[in-house]
């Protein structure tokens, strides 16, 4: 922590009192920030606390300003200043994560609680400020340096599966180089998000004297999404959320980072242990229901060993349906009604999505306890469950007739999307094959997906996963621009 950050335990239990106080609105918002998430129900219209915003805006242009003029306090505040600022967002979080992570699942009502709270937890994994490092060249003609430097207030998107999460994880990336930061969240995650915006303002005035360094939009909707991409002080996108809004920010006409769709495949060779393989799948497809955009999604293994593999499935604490159960499940968890927009292709009931694997039983007809962690069912490479992104805690396990077999249709199911993938193999080239046929962005062996982001194993965390636009698992250096500094003919000692 840094010397300047004061706040003990009870200043930080009063500041979030102070805000849940606060926040008796929620957003009613009627359109979705994005087509591929449930949208938000109605909700109370209490007034506004007066004072101070703390961040919360019903107007972007207001919030867009607002954090104009904080970017530019940060600017005077130095390094140290945004040193600062992350050890807050750190702080708040891990002090915070059991209130946070329950008024969020409160809200979203998808997840698994004690997930939503692990979520919190780990966002002290995120990098800042030491992540930024200068580049310097000398030769006879002098010296230059390159340095990272902000472009001014960042305009980004949350997803409901991880509203407050991501929300900590962009501040910490953003503020680390320089940025201020408005946000658009997922209606139906909006007040979890206006929580924080609130509490974290709240903490660095106390201490930095700014007050709208972090902005979010109490209401959102398309159409203040639409307005912060126009808005003339948003310099840069981060979007973090469903295709639609995905392709909005792409074609805004401003530079946009974008964490697009995943369908991640795994492979089982039976190299390996078969038990662990199966331990370490339920582990990352079991993480908060599926709802991690790298959770495993499909695993394709070897028939020679598809039985035993789906016997330590058992085992470890998966639940099998049946041929007729997986066709009941499968009908109330897709639908190809022209009217939930299914006409061409299947679509996700969104009622089933981060549902628990007890709530899914249901629909299929079969009944598991509530600690299950995950349902599976034996199919083919075309079902819908292998070639749909659901995220819900549903594996669906095809038997492929060899390895080659297995890297073709692994990489049919990921679509392309070029976003996460898992192998649980010793073969070493297995694994490169694999690698060269899906090229992700993310490639775990022989652990769970959740590995990936530093979670055992090793690495850093980041919820903004800039699969589209190329950038990867977003850094503070992500938030930046390059600037060169050139010293002609001087400076250069010998």
């Amino acid at each position: 922590m840094s010397a300047n950050f004061q706040l003990d335990e009870q200043a930080i239990r009063t500041i979030v009192e102070d805000v849940m106080r606060g926040l008796g609105r929620a957003p009613a918002a009627s359109v979705a920030a994005s087509t591929s998430e449930p949208k938000s129900s109605a909700a109370s219209t209490a007034p506004r606390r007066s004072g101070p915003r703390f961040g919360v805006f019903d107007c972007v242009k207001e919030a867009c300003a607002a954090a104009q003029v904080a970017f530019e306090q940060l600017r005077n505040k130095g390094v140290a200043g945004r040193r600062q600022v992350i050890d807050i967002v750190k702080e708040l979080c891990t002090k915070n994560a059991k209130t946070w992570g329950q008024f969020e699942f409160d809200e979203t009502k998808i997840g698994r609680l004690e997930h939503k709270v692990a979520k919190l937890e780990i966002v002290k994994l995120v990098p800042g400020v030491e992540w930024l490092r200068p580049r310097g060249m000398s030769g006879d003609h002098g010296i230059t340096m390159e340095e990272h430097t902000p472009f001014g207030v960042v305009g980004a998107v949350l997803p409901v599966t991880h509203s407050i999460p991501t929300l900590s994880g962009n501040v910490i990336n953003i503020v680390a180089a320089g940025n201020s930061v408005v946000f658009n969240p997922h209606p139906g995650g909006a007040r979890s998000a206006a929580l924080a915006v609130r509490t974290f303002n709240e903490a660095i005035n106390a201490v930095l004297g700014i007050e709208n360094l972090i902005c979010t939009i109490e209401t959102p909707t398309i159409e203040t999404f639409n307005t912060l991409t126009k808005n003339e002080h948003v310099r840069l996108l981060c979007v973090t959320g469903g295709p639609m809004v995905v392709k909005a920010a792409m074609a805004s006409g401003k530079r946009a980072i974008c964490a697009g769709p995943g369908n991640p495949p795994v492979i089982v060779d039976g190299t390996g242990n078969l038990a662990k393989a199966a331990a370490d799948i339920i582990s990352g497809a079991g993480f908060d229901n599926n709802l991690l955009c790298i959770g495993e999604k499909q695993v394709f293994v070897l028939e020679h060993i598809a039985d035993r593999f789906m016997n330590e499935l058992a085992s470890a604490g998966a639940a099998k349906l049946t041929a007729s159960q997986l066709a009941k499940l499968s009908a109330s968890a897709f639908t190809n009604a022209k009217d939930a927009g299914g006409c061409s292709h299947a679509v996700l009931n969104r009622k089933l999505v981060g549902a628990d694997a007890a709530v899914l039983a249901q629909h299929a007809g079969a009944t598991v306890t509530a600690e299950c962690p995950l349902l599976f069912a034996e199919t083919d490479a075309e079902h819908v469950f292998v070639m749909e992104e659901q995220m819900m805690p549903m594996l669906p396990v095809v038997r492929v007739k060899d390895f080659n077999a297995a890297v073709i249709a692994a990489a049919k199911s990921e679509h392309g999307y070029k976003h996460s993938c898992v192998i649980h193999s010793l073969n070493v080239e297995r694994m490169t094959q694999m690698a060269r046929a899906l090229d992700t962005t993310l490639f775990v062996k022989n652990g769970p997906s959740t590995a990936g982001l530093g979670l055992g194993g090793e690495g850093y965390l980041s919820y903004s996963i800039a699969t589209t636009t190329g950038e990867g698992i977003t850094t503070p250096e992500t938030f930046t621009r390059t600037r060169r500094c050139v010293m002609v003919d001087n400076l250069r000692i010998y």
